[in-house]
């Protein structure tokens, strides 16, 4: 069953709008769970701007709700709130839940190579407004953007990454992310992170690459493409696993070619897919609009 719904806040001139958080809750489906969480959130005097929920099966199977909620004096109201959820929810159903307050944005750093495209569309798009988050920090292991990425007012790193031995650039990098970020996008960043790299950063990681895998491996993708006269062109962003590229995916988009289209026009259509999925993806995780079971993503959109 998947329920959506979107209930408009009342408003009132005379007063600010309440501040917004957003609770998210997984764990094994039962009856009862849309009424608990309503019933707490209402006894706190919040009020639901948006409710989407799903379970894979309503007969015993898994459960998960996003819901947005606005509320008076948030920050003071948020440890009354979690002890009623952890009474309602995690004792009296065995849920997990997270709540955050939607004001304060996530923290993101951004890995980068040589390739520009998926990383400035970024930084314009954090620059217009569109993606609430706060950019930490560029980290590359080129210094060919740097100068472009300190016009957004961002600070750059260039950690070099050379050779098979990744050990200190990895450990450079862990110590500008420690406690400085809460998740970090890998914008076309042509390294492959280390699992005991993956295992230290303690933040999600969300990767953008071309959907040709695992067919069209390696350099020159497009190339090889066009050389099998593909007719879609398309990317995937998904979060980093020790397992590459095969970890759970958060968005996906194709474009159709023709024999008609050069590899460099492959090439091109290409990066504007990256571009856009990329940046849905990061959008959605700062939105906390993607839950994780496994290997598998909940994505209310």
């Amino acid at each position: 069953m998947t329920l959506t719904q979107d209930i408009p806040a009342r408003t009132d001139p005379s007063k600010p709008p309440a501040q917004q958080a957003s609770l998210i809750v997984q764990g094994a489906d039962a009856t009862g769970i849309v009424a608990a969480v309503t019933s707490v959130l209402g006894a706190h005097g919040a009020n639901i701007v948006s409710l989407d929920q799903y379970s894979d099966n309503p007969q015993g199977g898994a459960f998960f709700q996003r819901t947005v909620f606005g509320l008076d004096n948030l920050p003071v109201a948020l440890p009354a709130l979690r002890t009623d959820l952890d009474q309602h929810l995690v004792s009296t159903f065995g849920l997990s839940y997270t709540l955050r307050d939607l004001s304060v944005p996530k923290r993101v750093a951004i890995f980068a190579s040589k390739s520009d495209h998926c990383l400035l569309d970024l930084l314009w798009r954090h620059r217009q407004g569109q993606l609430p988050v706060t950019v930490a920090m560029v980290v590359s292991n080129h210094p060919d953007v740097a100068e472009e990425v300190r016009s957004f007012g961002i600070p750059f790193f260039h950690v070099p990454c050379q050779g098979a031995d990744k050990s200190a650039a990895e450990a450079e990098q862990l110590r500008l992310l420690q406690g400085n970020v809460d998740f970090v996008v890998l914008a076309r960043y042509m390294q492959i992170l280390s699992g005991d790299f993956i295992d230290s950063v303690g933040v999600p990681i969300i990767n953008i690459h071309h959907s040709f895998l695992p067919a069209f491996i390696g350099a020159g993708p497009y190339a090889k493409a066009k050389q099998r006269g593909v007719k879609l062109v398309g990317a995937t962003a998904h979060y980093v696993t020790r397992d590459l590229d095969e970890g759970p995916i958060i968005e996906q988009d194709v474009v159709r070619v023709t024999h008609a289209h050069t590899a460099a026009d492959l090439t091109r259509r290409g990066a504007d897919v990256e571009r856009a999925v990329l940046s849905r993806a990061v959008l959605w995780h700062a939105e906390d609009r993607v839950i994780r079971d496994g290997n598998h993503t909940i994505v209310f959109a």
